[in-house]
Parts: C-alpha cells; sequence; structure tokens
C-alpha cells in the first residue's frame, strides 16, 4: 500500500509538471497578439494571463471528466501507464517549446496517455469512438470554426471603422484587446487546466482511491489551475513571437478579432466536454484574422508547417508514451526509474539548449529576422 501511495504521488507531481509545461508552452494562445500589438506589455500580459488561468480552473470539470472517463477505459489503466504517458507528453512540449512551434499541449496528453495505454492494456484499453468524437473531430472542426470567425471579424471590425482616424481606431482596439485578451486566458485555464484535473481523478481512480466517475476534488483543482498558472507567468516567449509575429503582421483590430473569436470557440468546447486544442484555436484565429485585413502578409510556409506539427503531435506523443510504459511493465520499479531518469536528462538538454539563443520579455517583439526564425524553427520542427 506504501508503494502503492508513493507512486500515486509520483504521478500527481508529473501531472503537475506538465500543467506547468501546458502554461508556459500555450501563454502565446491568450497573449501573442495583445503583445505583438502592443495593447499589453508583455510582463503585465503574462501576469494577467497568468491569474486568469487560475480563476478559468475553477469553472467548469465538463472536460476533465472526458479525460478520466472518456478517451480510456479507467478499469484497465494503471498510475504506471498514466506516468509513461505523461512522460510523452511533457518532451514533446519542451521540444515544441525549444522550436518555438505552437502545437498541441493537449494532444501531446492525449497522444502521450493513449500510447502509453495501448501498449500496456491493449488496444480494447482505449476508448477509439471518444477519441474520434472528443479529439479528433474537435482538432479538425475547431480552428476552421475560429479561423472563419476571425475572418468575418476582421472583416467587419475594418469596414466599421473606414472613415475613423487611425490613431483613434488603434488606439480603442488596443483597449479592447486588454478585455478579449484576458477573456482567452480565462477560456484556457478552463479548458486546459481541466485535462490535468482529469489525468489526476484517473490516477486517483486506478489506485482505488476514488470511485468511478468521481468529480474532481477541490485540491486537485486548485493544484491544477496554481500549476498551470504559475508556467504562464514564466511565459512561453519563443511561441509568443512565433504566433505574434511569425504567422502574419497582426494590427490591433485583427487582435481583438482573433482573441474574441478563440475565446467564443474555447469556452463553448469546454461546456460540451470538447478537450479541443486552444493552440489550433488559437493559431486558426490568428490566420483567420490576417486573411481579414486585405494588404496583411500570411506566411504560408510557416502556417503549412505548423500544421504538419499539428498532425505529428499525438502520434509522436503517442510513441514516446508506449515507448516509456513498456519499459515500465517490462522493468518494474527499474524501468520506472529508468523513464524518469531519461525524461529528467532530455528535459535538462532542451531547457540548456534553449539558453544559448534565449527569447524573453525584452526581445519578443523584435521585428528583426523573426519571421525566417519561425520558418526555420518550424521546418526543424516537422524534421523532428
Amino acid at each position: 500500500m506504501d508503494h502503492i501511495t508513493f507512486l500515486v504521488a509520483v504521478v500527481i507531481v508529473t501531472a503537475l509538471a506538465f500543467d506547468f509545461t501546458n502554461g508556459f508552452h500555450d501563454t502565446a494562445n491568450a497573449m501573442a497578439t495583445s503583445i505583438a500589438t502592443g495593447a499589453l506589455a508583455p510582463r503585465t500580459a503574462v501576469l494577467v494571463s497568468a491569474v486568469l488561468n487560475v480563476a478559468g480552473a475553477f469553472l467548469s470539470t465538463e472536460v476533465a471528466r472526458t479525460i478520466s472517463g472518456g478517451i480510456v477505459d479507467d478499469s484497465l489503466v494503471t498510475p504506471q501507464m498514466i506516468f509513461a504517458g505523461l512522460v510523452g507528453a511533457i518532451l514533446w512540449n519542451l521540444l515544441t517549446w525549444l522550436l518555438g512551434l505552437p502545437s498541441s499541449s493537449s494532444h501531446a496528453l492525449f497522444g502521450g496517455l493513449i500510447g502509453a495505454v495501448w501498449a500496456g492494456a491493449g488496444r480494447h484499453g482505449v476508448h477509439v469512438a471518444q477519441v474520434v468524437e472528443k479529439v479528433l473531430v474537435p482538432a479538425v472542426a475547431s480552428p476552421l470554426v475560429a479561423g472563419i470567425a476571425a475572418l468575418v471579424a476582421t472583416r467587419l471590425a475594418y469596414r466599421l471603422t473606414a472613415r475613423a482616424r487611425e490613431e483613434s481606431v488603434t488606439r480603442g482596439f488596443r483597449v479592447g484587446q486588454i478585455a478579449s485578451a484576458s477573456l482567452v486566458s480565462l477560456a484556457h485555464g478552463t479548458n486546459d487546466a481541466q485535462k490535468t484535473m482529469g489525468v489526476i481523478v484517473l490516477t486517483l481512480v486506478s489506485a482505488g482511491a476514488l470511485g468511478a466517475s468521481a468529480e474532481p476534488p477541490v485540491w486537485v483543482i486548485a493544484s491544477a489551475g496554481l500549476a498551470i498558472g504559475l508556467g504562464t507567468y514564466l511565459g512561453g516567449w519563443r511561441i509568443i513571437r512565433t504566433l505574434g509575429k511569425g504567422l502574419t503582421e497582426i494590427r490591433s483590430p485583427q487582435g481583438f478579432a482573433a482573441e474574441t473569436a478563440a475565446t467564443t470557440v474555447i469556452l463553448t468546447s469546454a461546456h460540451l466536454g470538447f478537450a479541443l486544442s486552444t493552440t489550433q484555436v488559437a493559431s486558426g484565429s490568428i490566420l483567420g484574422a490576417g486573411l481579414g485585413r486585405r494588404v496583411a502578409e500570411v506566411r504560408w510556409g510557416v502556417a503549412g508547417r505548423m500544421v504538419a506539427a499539428w498532425l505529428v503531435t499525438l502520434p509522436a506523443a503517442g510513441l514516446v508514451g508506449g515507448l516509456a510504459a513498456s519499459a515500465v511493465r517490462h522493468g518494474g520499479d527499474l524501468g520506472t526509474v529508468l523513464v524518469a531518469l531519461v525524461g529528467a536528462v532530455l528535459a535538462a538538454v532542451m531547457v540548456a539548449v534553449s539558453r544559448r539563443n534565449p527569447v524573453h520579455a525584452g526581445n519578443v517583439n523584435d521585428g528583426r529576422e523573426v519571421a525566417l526564425r519561425a520558418a526555420a524553427a518550424a521546418k526543424v520542427g516537422t524534421v523532428a
């Protein structure tokens, strides 16, 4: 019993570590456009986003139920499988952060968990129909819906302000962006923090500490919210640069339209229990906003490589999660320790490499060579 209790504690800590990486990986979803347009200073933006991420974690638990009892059979899942899946998700998050790629933390988590359960319990441990309905269909539909909504909203914004002074329009929409970006942060906390809640609940159910279909306890909600909030505050500056400057040049009316569209899609899906990717929604809305301004330049090479990275995320994380689960299953305690050590070493190496070319609050909006760096990072990410 002591061994199981210790293992459960390790899995919970690992889940919160993933939540932390999710926070700094996805800060760009809420704040990239506001930082790019100057509506908010970089440090202010990440602080506001962090606070609202924590608040958003308390708004709903529908997505958490999808994770804990939807995509996998909780009666077949073990804490070891969950641990292996989380390792796969964390490593993929760190790799894409290092490359400045706005890939999906959500799909990294789903892929790692699905791969680990498939390797540990067989394919009958994965509810394929639920994966298609709750994960894959929203993955295709949500960026398209957000992109179309942002395109229409951008066209409408420019048409309504066609005769106004440009300075007044810019100032007004920057004020509006403070509200719209804040709502995206709230929605992000509602959607993404729940995924870690679901993983922790699934761990507690698999260990017999909670009954099937249990609601997340308050301490689970609070810890998941705080972990994602802390990660958000540190700022995922590399990905903020790619979304804010690398995909298209964003002006304040476009930023407001993109953030409003993203908020609507994320909150609606969270209410329905769809565990969609907020990264894909945010990227789709930014692309739609770019298309909505007639003279805007959309860098289709970067966009195409981003989509390629989205397609790779779930199977790549699934492969790593499956390999980790196999090592844990065959190696027992030694295998678990080995997976943890290998994961820690790889994570440390990626953090060390990132320090060679740091991106931070002081240079995140530097325009020079931003597009070239984003395109190069995306190309390397596709190969990886």
